[in-house]
């Protein structure tokens, strides 16, 4: 008798956001120009309403951390992300691009079923 037991994927991990080195490296670049403390100083990542996919992005440099958040590192950097965030931030990397089109953060959301796709918002 042959039995065959499936194993369950490994989505359930929270991955959290994930920093490339890059982008780590402007953000310790920006915390050395402002001159902030960089021991209390936390990348807060984090999605708000509004924006034509329902929603956007939040990227900010806080010494506020709730006893909510969630706290990864990458790169030297801590990022602290809500958990009503990390519902649709697990998994996204957050880049740095400094190009001739422009410089700025991308992010790359693999939950993300469209980049922009105006009246397809979701509700939290």
């Amino acid at each position: 008798m042959h039995t065959h037991t499936e194993t369950a994927p490994a989505t359930t991990e929270t991955q959290g956001v994930i920093l490339t080195e890059t982008a780590a490296r402007e953000v310790k670049s920006i915390i050395q120009q402002q001159e902030l403390d960089a021991d209390k100083v936390r990348l807060r990542v984090g999605v708000k309403g509004g924006g034509c996919s329902g929603f956007s992005y939040i990227l900010d440099l806080t010494e506020t951390q709730k006893d909510t958040d969630e706290l990864f590192e990458m790169h030297g950097v801590k990022i602290i992300v809500d958990p009503k965030s990390l519902l649709y931030l697990n998994g996204v990397t957050v880049d740095f691009r400094d190009e001739l089109m422009g410089r700025g953060f991308v992010f790359s959301n693999p939950n993300a079923t469209s980049s922009c796709g105006c009246g397809s918002s979701f509700s939290a």
